[in-house]
């Protein structure tokens, strides 16, 4: 068994930190249960561009509210406590908070903690044994 707490994780490696956003990652690859959690805050008035082309992503949203575009089709969707997302089909969308907005992610291949997004706001695959 795992019990592992936000406070346990602040400020260290697992905690990254960006102008836009911050990431608790909660579990990594290293765990070896085929995900990751993480906590990400997204600060408000941000405007956020993600493509994750090489993991599925599950948010949940705990706090704060915002928008998230389909960048495919344009369809612009709420966010607000209680809302998940999930980019089953590795979708380019665009985050909007409002207000900060506090979720919960998954991200399945597991992230390792090492990613870095790329300019079209990509995680390369990075595997544990890398």
């Amino acid at each position: 068994m795992l019990v592992r707490t936000l406070d346990e994780i602040t400020d260290t490696d697992a905690d990254i930190k960006t102008e836009n956003w911050r990431s608790k990652r909660i579990i990594l690859a290293k765990e070896g249960v085929g995900f990751s959690v993480h906590e990400t805050t997204l600060y408000a008035g941000t405007v956020n561009d993600f493509w994750y082309a090489n993991h599925i992503e599950a948010v949940f949203i705990t706090s704060g509210e915002g928008e998230i575009e389909d960048l495919a089709t344009g369809k612009v969707y709420e966010l607000k406590p209680g809302t998940l997302y999930l980019l089953n089909d590795h979708d380019k969308h665009q985050v909007r908070p409002k207000t900060e907005i506090k979720c919960v992610c998954v991200f399945n291949p597991p992230v390792t903690g090492r990613e870095v997004h790329d300019e079209n706001g990509v995680y390369p695959l990075i595997t544990e044994e890398s």
